[in-house]
């Protein structure tokens, strides 16, 4: 007998996150209307110049500002319980949209379930494995990040990773958002929709790519050639 399709928990529309610094970038991307947040760390900040903790809670603020309501995810650089909570604590002073970026370690899951209980939103990163996933889910992540790209890299299948995590999630009700990352493409971006994930967070330019077809182009040049001739 044939079973019936799980139906997966959604949030729509699904969002975009842009995995940026790059101030530029974010405002055009909110300028263009699809900015629903961002996911930084210290190398992309690092790529900007963007260096001193002074000079970087500075930033994260401004990134801030750009995009109003939406999250800014924050990492922190401590893998010990202890001092994952002290940077996680200065990291969700600066703004009420900051999501504290923990690695899926022993300590994160640890640290997690204390930020949940302290109304801290957290983003579980690093996340390679269905199991990984349920930990997270259970310690009260806000978010959960699958690596679809490096999982790929392997010759794993990134998108069975993220169908199999919605399923369970939408199994055992969990809250956790499902935040596709390591994106590196549109397509990656539409399969990761048709999987269930809730969102994606890439290069502002994997987004773009979603507004190219051939078809496109020439029905755009027709119409444009069409409308010369019958005013000519």
């Amino acid at each position: 007998m044939a079973t019936l399709p799980i139906a997966r928990s959604t949030f729509v529309p699904m969002k975009f996150f842009i995995d940026t610094a790059n101030l530029a970038q974010i405002k055009e991307a909110k300028e263009f209307g699809i900015l629903d947040g961002v996911t930084t760390n210290p190398s992309l900040m690092a790529k900007e110049g963007i260096t001193g903790v002074e000079n970087i809670m500075k930033h994260y603020k401004d990134i801030c500002n750009i995009v109003g309501k939406g999250d800014v995810s924050a990492e922190v650089i401590a893998t010990d319980f202890e001092g994952m909570i002290e940077e996680g604590k200065i990291l969700a002073a600066i703004d009420s949209n900051i999501v504290v970026k923990v690695p899926m370690i022993k300590d994160g899951i640890k640290a997690i379930s204390w930020f949940t209980a302290n109304g801290i939103k957290t983003n579980c990163t690093l996340i390679f494995s269905a199991g990984q996933s349920i930990l997270a889910a259970k310690a009260g992540a806000t978010y959960l990040s699958p690596f679809i790209g490096r999982i790929d890299d392997i010759s794993w299948d990134g998108m069975e990773l993220i169908s199999q995590i919605s399923d369970i999630y939408a199994i055992q009700d969990f809250d956790t958002q499902i935040l596709a990352a390591s994106i590196r493409n549109p397509l990656h971006i539409v399969k990761a929709a048709e999987c269930g994930a809730h969102v994606v967070t890439c290069p502002l330019d994997a987004i773009m790519g979603l507004l190219n077809h051939p078809l496109t182009d020439i029905g755009l040049a027709k119409f444009l050639a069409d409308h010369k001739k019958s005013n000519s």
